[in-house]
């Protein structure tokens, strides 16, 4: 029976390092609202899986992207955010960053939230959470490794699917 307790302890530990790893506070709030399927709305109407676009710096190479209904009434007719929009309190991106068009490899998620801890400048909370569950980049460094890329020119409120899938 002594031999079990080096044993236990080893996976006491594994255990815990792993549990580290999750999405935990604001980062398992916004995987909760990644993960809903209910309520939502593609860009431009369509869920069909996309190959990423030269100016993307994710490191998965399929992608779509689905907007809840706060974030869908920035959508015009073609499903498209409308030019100009800065979207309102309440408001959820996900994009959905594939390995292959059945593994979802990492979710985005802009959460519009001004009054939030974790809240940008423009009001974002941004989630970056692997497929495994594990944050990328916490919500609590405020989108600091998405902003620059998010910044570019003609963005509309940090978005690029306008200018990459016209």
């Amino acid at each position: 029976m002594s031999y079990l307790r080096p044993i236990l302890s080893i996976l006491c530990i594994l255990i815990l390092g792993y549990s580290c790893k999750k999405a935990k506070g604001t980062d398992a709030d916004l995987l909760s609202m990644a993960e809903e399927t209910e309520g939502f709305t593609w860009y431009k109407f369509n869920d069909a899986i996309l190959e990423k676009s030269t100016g993307s710096a994710h490191p998965q190479s399929l992608l779509r992207t689905k907007y809840n209904a706060t974030a869908s009434s920035a959508l015009d007719e073609e499903g498209k955010v409308t030019e100009g929009t800065v979207f309102p309190d309440g408001s959820l991106i996900v994009k959905e960053l594939y390995d292959d068009e059945n593994t979802i490899g990492r979710w985005a998620i802009l959460y519009k939230q001004s009054n939030h801890e974790d809240a940008d400048d423009n009001g974002w909370v941004w989630g970056y959470i692997n497929g495994d569950r594990s944050v990328a980049a916490p919500a609590s460094n405020k989108g600091e490794a998405c902003i620059s890329c998010h910044s570019q020119s003609e963005n509309i409120d940090y978005t690029l699917m306008n200018k990459y899938f016209p």
